[in-house]
């Protein structure tokens, strides 16, 4: 089903405040209470709407380094994506693992406390991998722009 121009309304409200009352959803779309419901629900329902979540200040919760590290595995064979990707998924510091085209096979986003914490994780988690060849980590200095929402 393709969306409407209601149905991306009401998906732009909610990647903004996913607890946004029933009655304000319907009030912004001019759209009365049950209606609104019904796509809500169907939203969900077709898989549009995934799960609702709870976005947090990683700095409040001592987690102040972002890294992004560029990992190439020694040979790019099934068995060794699908050991890294296992393993990896394991890992509570990565927040994010894509595996890319170019010049290194994964990209990694991941929040630690700090360098040393970082370090720690290197050391003893990422760099012990046997199918990994090659690591290299980009600290984020200053992030301009971080955002879950998605263009609609």
């Amino acid at each position: 089903m393709a969306l409407d121009a209601i149905d991306q309304s009401i998906l732009r409200i909610l990647q903004k405040d996913a607890l946004a009352k029933l009655k304000d959803i319907s009030a912004a779309i001019n759209l009365s209470l049950s209606p609104t419901h019904d796509r809500v629900k169907r939203l969900e329902q077709e898989g549009y709407i995934l799960q609702y979540v709870a976005l947090l200040d990683r700095k409040k919760i001592d987690l102040g380094l972002v890294v992004h590290c560029q990992v190439t595995l020694d040979k790019q064979t099934r068995s060794h994506f699908s050991e890294f990707e296992q393993t990896i998924a394991q890992f509570p510091e990565v927040i994010a693992c894509s595996l890319v085209s170019g010049n290194f096979d994964y990209y990694l986003k991941l929040v630690t406390k700090d360098v040393e914490t970082y370090n720690k994780f290197y050391q003893e988690k990422l760099a012990v991998l046997p199918m990994v060849a090659h690591i290299s980590s980009l600290f984020v200095m200053d992030e301009i722009k971080t955002t879950t929402a998605l263009p609609l």
